[in-house]
């Protein structure tokens, strides 16, 4: 930021509004402080609206503080203009890594996933479907694998009921009790093959 006042105009301006008897120049606000305030921009921060988060990478689950602008009430689209790093998270305390200190630029890329897509048999393309139909198919495609290739008892006759054919990668940007729910619904359908993002 550059503010042109020299020196010399800044004595002059400073014993200008110390000679001033107004209640504003007795308070510090003269010209001169008139002049460099004119040039100071305002927090980008002020007006916007605070969502906390978690960020979306590795396992450590580091909590974040989204900025957006736009009014809801009015049928606006918040849009998300800066992220940091949130200091009253247990986990990070305000720090961010290279790739979370990132995220704005992940938010904002152009080949983002927005919404679900399907390829068809024999199809070189994906095409867009509506979030009923896929979480349907996927719902219906493990049904019935599940019900094809379940074990479920061993060679000794002990109940197993191990589903062998299926694996399950979870998210690990989540927090313990999401954690805890995913394993326990997973397990529960006999799935063995049960891994977590982190890992990978």
């Amino acid at each position: 930021m550059n503010i042109q006042v020299s020196r010399r105009r800044f004595l002059q301006l400073a014993g200008a509004g110390a000679a001033a008897t107004t209640s504003i120049a007795a308070f510090g606000y003269g010209e001169a402080e008139a002049e460099v305030a004119a040039h100071v921009r305002n927090f980008k921060l002020a007006k916007a609206i605070e969502t906390r988060n978690t960020c979306t990478y590795c396992s450590v689950a580091c909590g974040i503080i989204m900025y957006s602008r736009g009014d809801l009430s009015k049928g606006e689209q918040a849009k998300i203009f800066h992220i940091e790093g949130d200091s009253d998270h247990p986990t990070n305390r305000g720090t961010l890594c290279p790739k979370g200190a990132a995220l704005l630029d992940l938010v904002h890329s152009k080949t983002r996933t927005l919404y679900p897509q399907v390829r068809r048999p024999g199809s070189d393309k994906f095409e867009r479907c509506s979030w009923d139909y896929a979480l349907d198919r996927i719902a219906r495609l493990m049904k019935d694998d599940r019900d094809k290739n379940i074990i479920e008892r061993n060679a000794a006759g002990v109940t197993v009921n191990r589903w062998t054919s299926t694996g399950f990668l979870a998210a690990s940007a989540t927090t313990n009790e999401t954690a805890w729910e995913t394993y326990k619904v997973v397990r529960s359908t006999g799935i063995v093959a049960f891994d977590n993002q982190a890992r990978v």
